[in-house]
């Protein structure tokens, strides 16, 4: 599709809006997720710079938004299995010496674990989680894609959580 066939695309999508988004309400059982999609197809494709050839140009719409909505859910499934992780209190000044033990034992847990992390994926893991750095931000500062950092970042998460749910990193 030329350049005249994205400019139709991005047109029918801004005319389209109200209808791509309640065909994927229905589709997905949630208006808030439907209008996510609507409006990340909007981004792809205000920065897609072509696109092949497009035989039905609503369908083709319905079809990215769909396959971002899918993207979306995979990622908050991931993230919400790391919530374990995210969830672990430091030490909390007012918890009795059990608690504190147990803290800090869950900590060396952390520690050891992010240890044996790839320096790059440490790294990553640290920027995104501690230093709660934007992605984009961390590939600009390590000179990579954003894609690697987020595979990297995917990848430390599942290293952490096999290791937790296996009980091996105790």
């Amino acid at each position: 599709m030329t350049d005249t066939g994205l400019q139709a695309l991005r047109q029918l999508l801004v005319l389209g809006y109200d209808q791509l988004k309640a065909r994927l309400t229905q589709r997905l059982g949630s208006s808030e997720l439907a209008g996510e999609a609507v409006q990340d197809t909007w981004l792809r494709l205000h920065h897609a710079s072509s696109v092949g050839p497009v035989r039905n140009p609503g369908n083709y719409l319905f079809r990215i938004a769909l396959n971002v909505a899918r993207d979306r859910l995979a990622t908050d499934r991931r993230y919400q299995t790391l919530e374990r992780i995210e969830a672990i209190d430091l030490i909390d000044e007012a918890a009795g010496p059990a608690d504190t033990l147990e803290a800090r034992s869950e900590l060396a847990l952390v520690e050891r674990l992010m240890a044996e992390l790839p320096p790059r994926q440490r790294h990553i893991l640290v920027a995104a989680r501690l230093d709660g750095l934007p992605r984009s931000e961390i590939a600009r500062r390590l000179g990579v894609s954003l894609s690697t950092v987020e595979k990297e970042l995917k990848s430390a998460h599942e290293y952490c959580l096999s290791r937790i749910n296996a009980g091996q990193g105790r």
